[in-house]
């Protein structure tokens, strides 16, 4: 950044123009130092310029999209003959600069803010940046800035969800057909398939692309226009600043378009819930990953080798994926935190411009890694197999083939199955070891009457295929009843792909529409007077 020495003078009335204090007089005995007076009237006292340099670290990220909004209040204020057209045109010029030569920026945290830095940076070029603050707070700028990164990271994020559930669902049409063993409490629990175990996590993922694009709807709204807090007088059409922005509408009310509190809460609670569903899924590949259980295998390119001991695999990108949910539950309640003051408080904002977008792109980078991860996830055939057949899985369906004879309720035959477990266990004995000879000493032991089961009966009731394939009803494991599912959260991420394909379209042609109108509007010259 240029070194800035002195200001330049200012439109009338601007606080530039005003005279300077006395010789040897502390500027305060005279009048308050405005922003822009600060930064060459007065340095910062070291303590506060650390302060400032946290503060800018957290607005770091709003820099481009500061950039956009400046550039739309240029024009704005131009069109509304605010601003002489060739003051005008001169401080577009200098956005236009500060866009292309962004690398070139370098904020000082002596100086305050990223607003008083661009600010400081633009009046080292041009005398007509004074008029860049007529009509709205800094606040204002800010605020603006940062719903338009939230809503491109909202759209980073739908591209992740997107991935992700995509990644799910063509592995689980892949392993549709794969038995393995469905697990509560981390116990053997009933027969499933590989497949039906995936798509329980595209769900999920469905209903996160549905929260996302509902929070887009209501963070592509423009707080541009609204002056401090009731609102400009002198910019009189917020439509058109909107437009310009390529927002859909407007945050309504003057104040509350500066200090909405729920929307940054409700923009990490977002990102929190979509991380932590997939953390639930890497949760429970972390487990089946293990020796012990042996169910899947990662794919190197997602594991990590232990310094100290060359056997293990350790799998780091679940790990990972963890440690970014834990984090995001961290910032939700500080985020919340922060909120909860009167209104109208600047701690309300301080650490959230930063915060949330780091929210958003942590959670869509964890999701995008989890893509990845399934799409190299190979299961354990051999061993899901085995665990199947020694976890007595069937349980549940050989309880309701009992009951289908019509002698005993559930209750009673749950006690009968439960009961010949117990005594095959003892034996050293599985589920597949079971006779009937086992099943009529079972009902005995707890004084039930004869079951009265066919050999063929018992056979399909525990037979792990003939379960699965009788799980027919919507949400079932069946083959068909899968088909359906992947056919259904397909046909909804389509949906979703279209409208987050069509609105980065959007927004894109927007921004190149502003970039191009405000690059004519730098070239305008005044008319001749006549």
């Amino acid at each position: 950044m240029a070194k800035v020495e002195q200001l330049r003078p200012g439109p009338p009335g601007h606080p530039q123009a005003r005279g300077a204090p006395e010789a040897g007089a502390p500027p305060s005995a005279t009048y308050a130092l405005s922003p822009l007076d600060q930064p060459t009237r007065a340095s910062s006292a070291p303590e506060l310029a650390a302060a400032f340099g946290r503060e800018l670290a957290e607005q770091r990220v709003l820099f481009d999209g500061m950039n956009l909004v400046d550039l739309a209040h240029t024009v704005e204020l131009m069109e509304e003959g605010v601003i002489p057209l060739e003051a005008g045109a001169a401080l577009l010029a200098a956005l236009l600069d500060l866009v292309r030569g962004s690398a070139d920026f370098k904020a000082d945290p002596a100086l305050g803010d990223l607003y008083v830095n661009r600010q400081a940076w633009l009046n080292s070029r041009t005398s007509a940046a004074g008029w860049l603050g007529a009509g709205r707070a800094r606040r204002e700028c800010t605020t603006t800035a940062y719903h338009l990164i939230v809503r491109a990271r909202l759209l980073t994020l739908a591209q992740a969800l997107l991935d992700a559930c995509g990644a799910l669902l063509e592995r689980a049409a892949s392993y549709r057909d794969a038995l393995m063993t469905d697990y509560t409490y981390l116990q053997p629990a009933q027969p499933t398939t590989f497949g039906h175990y995936l798509v329980g996590f595209a769900y999920p993922l469905l209903r996160d692309l549905d929260r996302v694009r509902a929070l887009f709807g209501r963070t592509n709204l423009s707080p541009a226009g609204c002056g401090a807090t009731s609102g400009s007088t002198v910019l009189r059409d917020r439509e058109r600043l909107a437009s310009l922005l390529g927002f859909d509408g407007l945050v309504t009310h003057a104040r509350d378009a500066m200090w909405q509190a729920d929307l940054p809460i409700e923009t990490v609670a977002v990102a929190t819930a979509a991380c932590i569903s997939q953390s639930r899924l890497a949760e429970d590949l972390q487990v089946f990953a293990t020796t012990e259980f042996g169910l899947v295998d990662l794919d190197q390119a997602h594991s990590r080798t232990s310094a100290v001991m060359p056997q293990k695999k350790n799998p780091y990108a679940l790990a990972y994926v963890r440690g970014i949910a834990n984090q995001l539950i961290g910032m939700l309640a500080s985020t919340a935190s922060s909120a909860r003051t009167p209104t109208g408080q600047v701690d309300n904002r301080l650490f959230v411009y930063g915060n949330v977008p780091w929210a958003l792109e942590a959670a869509a980078e964890a999701i995008a890694l989890m893509a990845g991860v399934v799409e190299r996830l190979r299961l354990n055939s051999a061993r899901a197999n085995s665990s199947l057949e020694s976890g007595f899985t069937t349980a549940t369906d050989l309880a309701e083939a009992i009951m289908g004879k019509g002698r005993l309720d559930f209750a009673r035959a749950h006690m009968v199955v439960s009961r010949l477990a117990r005594n095959l266990a003892a034996r050293g004995l599985g589920a597949r070891d079971t006779t009937l000879h086992d099943v009529e000493q079972a009902a005995r032991d707890v004084g039930a009457p004869e079951i009265g089961l066919s050999e063929q009966a018992l056979k399909r009731a525990l037979d792990a295929r003939a379960a699965i394939a009788s799980r027919v009803a919507t949400g079932g494991a069946a083959s068909a009843a899968l088909e359906r599912m992947v056919d259904e959260c397909r046909a909804r991420l389509d949906q979703h792909a279209v409208w987050r394909s069509r609105t980065a379209s959007n927004l894109h042609a927007a921004e190149q529409r502003l970039l191009k109108h405000a690059g004519e509007r730098s070239r305008t010259q005044p008319c001749p007077s006549t």
